[in-house]
């Protein structure tokens, strides 16, 4: 096959209709087992599968779920099959790459401290292509007809809801609307005519079981969380999770000056294994600097909230947790290890806290939000 008509038939990509939704699945699979890996031989006592001089290495069950989950989009078209596949890539990447310390290594040294920051800063680009995947892109008529075309498949399982069809008929009146091409309009006005059709079989809206869950977790905040609540808890949790990077760092200055004290806490951190040479004490200074001034910049917006000053308060907190989240993090996962997880979650659950409290905030009037606080 000559490679010019091949390369000819390559055409501007389309993002798939929900492709944010598999990504979040995705990424939260590849935490999922990652964590669970790691806890798994921890509590059995990192365990090898195999006899004599054979091992069954996890790697290979997650290059197996990885090609399963490509298999699956290759063979299959149903809608279902996109999530099993993000499930399954999702599982089989956390085991691939659990084991990257083995494959960095001359001596397969799958506890090598590299390898928990590699872990996470993985994690950490595969968060980033979820958010820029949850951006809406511009009104394009080629990009929606292919949106338009993916959704007729609810008519082929007969599994088109009314709102659905109100959906599609808005997209498709848009697109012939606003095509420049005749042929785009056409074929729109076309499908319009078809769901139109009284003919067509309509199921009855029936409520999914993420709507019902978001329904009733809803309710439960409103009830269990209201701001006042919320934000007496984001300025404890700030204040305190500040104040605990800024004890390291304040522990770190005061053994600057004193040797004594110093070579102390050099002998308990080289004891610990987190530091085994002058590049790695230099490494674990800049650490604890780091936490030090994300801690105080905690601290600050803590102090801001309770005082009253939301807007200024959030937006540092929020600089802040970015920060430490993508930036300090990947230096705690060198000399913490997996143990980090646990701090990372709580500044990833504060950062969410903090933007679903402006969120509900900007809600409600200013008048009315003073008197709940």
């Amino acid at each position: 096959m000559a490679l010019d008509p091949l390369l000819g038939r390559i055409h501007k990509p389309v993002r798939r209709r929900g492709a944010e939704t598999y990504v979040l699945v995705t990424l939260l699979s590849f935490a999922a087992s990652v964590g669970a890996t790691r806890l798994f031989l921890e509590l059995t006592g990192y365990p090898q599968l195999g006899t004599g001089q054979t091992h069954i290495a996890h790697v290979l069950w997650g290059g197996l779920l990885l090609f399963s989950a490509a298999l699956i989009v290759l063979i299959l078209a149903n809608r279902w099959a996109f999530m099993l596949s993000a499930v399954l890539a999702g599982a089989g990447v956390g085991l691939f790459i659990d084991e990257v310390g083995k494959f960095i290594t001359q001596n397969n040294n799958y506890f090598h401290p590299i390898a928990a920051p590699i872990i996470y800063a993985f994690f950490l680009i595969t968060v980033f292509i979820y958010l820029r995947v949850r951006t809406r892109p511009k009104f394009d008529p080629r990009e929606e007809l292919y949106l338009v075309l993916s959704e007729l498949s609810e008519v082929l399982d007969h599994d088109l809801e009314p709102g659905e069809r109100a959906e599609l008929e808005a997209r498709l009146e848009l697109i012939a609307e606003n095509a420049s091409s005749p042929n785009y309009a056409k074929l729109a006005e076309s499908l319009l005519a078809f769901l139109n059709s009284t003919d067509l079989e309509i199921t009855p809206e029936r409520t999914g079981m993420l709507e019902r869950n978001l329904a009733g977790l809803q309710r439960w905040e409103e009830r269990w969380l209201p701001l006042r609540r919320l934000r007496a808890a984001l300025i404890g949790g700030l204040i305190a999770l500040g104040f605990l990077a800024l004890s390291g760092f304040l522990e770190l200055l005061l053994a600057m000056g004193d040797p004594l004290r110093l070579e102390r806490l050099v002998a308990n951190l080289v004891e610990l294994g987190r530091v085994s040479s002058t590049t790695g004490v230099f490494w674990f200074a800049a650490r604890v600097t780091l936490e030090g001034l994300v801690g105080f910049l905690l601290f600050a917006s803590g102090i801001m909230l309770l005082f009253g000053r939301e807007r200024a308060g959030i937006n540092l907190a929020v600089i802040a947790l970015l920060l430490s989240l993508a930036g300090v993090d990947v230096l705690v996962f060198y000399f913490e290890q997996f143990s980090t997880m646990l701090t990372a979650a709580v500044q990833f659950t504060l950062l969410l806290g903090l933007l679903r409290y402006r969120q509900r905030a900007e809600r409600i009037p200013a008048r009315s939000r003073a008197a709940s606080t």
